[in-house]
């Protein structure tokens, strides 16, 4: 999030849309950390951040569509975030784009920063999790540091598909607690593997928001 103006006047204005948060006592205070969720809402951009960042010191760049990046208001904010730009397969030299992204995302957590994800990588318009992609257990991995999942429940109520404005209504938040795969570390990664912590990261935030993750 934007500093400081992020902590006084976004997480402020996110709250009249916010009914409830629980497990806010396992969100870390120390260490770098990436923080998982599920996605359903353009909301849910910056509802994690205003509800962590007035409470810990730390910045908190997401990995965010590159496709955000075109228009100036958007580019403008996501460059004064330190958000990090991922690239979709169609686009030129995307491959390489996203193992810069991934190196960029590592040394912000080497530098005790946190990192957002979201794992389906886009916006379930119906609430309902969609298959995840990769990325998070890779760079848990090259990172070697823990997963905080967390899931949203009825963000895509609050700002649906194709809205410009919220509506009236509120979701709610549930933090999970550190997921640690340290025991993946000193083993050569392969797809099995990155798949195998995509599902475990992936069933507890189903847990959270009461779903089930049967990919």
């Amino acid at each position: 999030m934007a500093y400081p103006i992020g902590r006084m006047l976004i997480a402020p204005i996110y709250n009249l849309w916010l009914r409830k948060v629980d497990g806010i006592e396992n969100v870390p205070s120390k260490g770098p950390y990436i923080i998982a969720a599920n996605h359903a809402s353009y909301y849910d951009a910056l509802l994690i951040p205003s509800i962590i960042a007035p409470k810990i010191e730390k910045e908190i760049h997401a990995l965010v569509h590159s496709y955000y990046w075109k228009p100036f208001i958007t580019r403008l904010f996501l460059n004064l975030w330190k958000a990090i730009p991922v690239y979709v397969d169609k686009d030129k030299n995307s491959k390489e784009k996203n193992e810069e992204a991934t190196e960029k995302a590592v040394n912000y957590l080497k530098k005790n920063e946190l990192v957002m994800i979201f794992p389906e990588g886009t916006r379930s318009y119906d609430g309902k999790l969609k298959k995840a992609y990769h990325g998070v257990a890779k760079l848990a991995l090259k990172a070697k540091v823990p997963v905080l999942p967390v899931g949203i429940m009825g963000s895509n109520k609050v700002l649906p598909r194709g809205k410009a404005f919220p509506r009236f209504a509120r979701c709610d938040v549930k933090f999970g607690r550190l997921m640690s795969f340290e025991k993946y570390c000193n083993k050569k990664p392969n797809e099995k593997t990155f798949e195998d912590i995509t599902r475990q990261i992936m069933k507890q935030i189903a847990k959270l928001i009461n779903q089930k993750y049967d990919y």
